[in-house]
């Protein structure tokens, strides 16, 4: 059982511990203060003007010379590369939620926005990452780019950074990114290496916007209940899984939002419903989507009202390329031993269990890629909340483990 895992990889005096662990050790009271300094700090999407710029003091202090790419991403290049040899690009997200944190924490953020997804973890420990690389630089054989991406949350930053270039000068030989996990059975510090293939679903937001007729509360049959409309719609898309998926194939369609109305004597002219798709299949993708339009149109149309749909945006399914997993799951292995290192297959995971989308999809398209997850937070620890709870918190001790593991994956890939 994981539960009886003996989690030893973070103990300092551990004997034989690996020199890149021990490295990320020493920095573990600056990688805290980083994290919340990012954390109490939260913001979202593109708007990132206080993360970039602590992300870019940073790398300026350890003597990087970092550069703006996608709106608000930073980019930043450590070793040499040798003609024709192309760089590792070691990928991490910086954007948070507009969720009120609950979490309790010393440290919360109170601007009404939330790091509820742990990537304030995930730039902590590439800069964690960036520290540990610059000291090692004369061991580094290669070139390799730090990246600190925005706008995951909306699926939208990873595709600015490629438009803005972000895979070439230096040219992108594969990619290496990191997610944490918490309120799960993933004890703080071990790894959960993916299986080649599809690691995460496609995603899709939408929006429908409803248009019925107000009238007074009194009088509803000279008007077109919006509410009314909006409910049965929401009612009736759950079919499409339902009956026209099958069993065999994973997908969610979910609906986070609905609004209609003002007040409660009047029926509301306007409403809207805001959602997610989530597919493996792209033939699965596309007809769920196909679907929705017929379904809000039609239900809209029967109800004497209309519907729009509109996708706002998306992203592909996560591609995990299979020679770079082998790679990446021996080297986690050295690094923090076999005991803290798992495969999905040994995790319990299969190709088709549904989770969160990653616009990270978008690199591993152009590039070999691959995304592990690293537990920062147990159940049994007290971490009961799930990633996106307003009262999520995250285990600290998984900073060092992230920092160490981009570290040596980017030392040992030129070897």
């Amino acid at each position: 059982m994981l539960e009886k895992r003996i989690f030893l990889c973070l103990v300092s005096q551990t004997y034989g511990m690996n020199e890149i662990l021990k490295d990320a050790e020493n920095i573990f009271d600056e990688l805290k203060q980083i994290r919340r300094f990012l954390h109490r700090n939260a913001e979202v999407g593109f708007d990132l003007k206080k993360t970039t710029e602590f992300i870019e003091e940073k790398l300026k202090e350890y003597g990087y010379e970092p550069k703006r790419v996608g709106k608000s991403g930073v980019v930043a290049c450590v070793g040499k590369r040798e003609k024709g040899e192309k760089a590792v690009l070691l990928r991490a997200d910086m954007d948070g939620l507009p969720i009120q944190e609950k979490s309790g924490v010393s440290y919360a953020c109170k601007s009404g926005n939330m790091h509820a997804c742990g990537h304030d973890l995930h730039a902590t420990a590439l800069i964690g990452s960036a520290k540990i690389l610059k000291e090692k630089e004369q061991e580094l054989k290669g070139e390799v780019k730090l990246l600190f991406q925005p706008a995951e949350e909306i699926l939208s930053g990873a595709k600015a950074v490629i438009a803005d270039g972000v895979l070439e000068n230096p040219q992108v030989g594969c990619a290496f990114s990191l997610h944490v996990a918490t309120g799960i059975d993933l004890p703080c510090g071990t790894v959960v290496v993916p299986k080649s293939g599809v690691g995460a679903p496609a995603a899709d937001f939408f929006k429908i916007q409803v248009k019925g007729k107000g009238c007074h509360g009194s009088t509803p049959q000279n008007g077109v209940d919006s509410a009314l409309v909006c409910s049965q719609i929401l009612i009736a898309l759950q079919t499409v899984i339902a009956r026209e998926i099958p069993p065999s194939e994973t997908c969610a369609l979910t609906i986070g939002r609905i609004e209609s109305g003002t007040t409660a004597n009047a029926l509301a002219s306007d409403g809207v419903l805001e959602g997610t798709l989530r597919a493996f299949d792209e033939k699965v993708r596309e007809k769920m989507k196909k679907r929705l339009k017929e379904i809000a149109s039609g239900v809209a149309k029967s109800f004497q009202a209309k519907a729009s749909v509109e996708f706002l945006s998306g992203c592909p399914a996560l591609l995990n390329d299979k020679s770079l997993t082998k790679f990446i799951y021996k080297r986690a292995q050295e690094l923090l031993g076999k005991e803290n290192v798992f495969s999905a297959e040994e995790f319990g995971q299969g190709n088709k269990e549904l989770g969160g989308s990653e616009d990270f999809a978008y690199i591993a398209k152009e590039v070999p890629s691959v995304m592990l997850a690293v537990g920062a937070g147990a159940r049994k620890d007290g971490y009961q909340y799930p990633l996106h709870h307003e009262k999520v918190r995250f285990d600290e001790r998984a900073l060092p483990v992230c920092s160490a593991l981009y570290s040596y994956i980017a030392l040992k890939y030129f070897e």
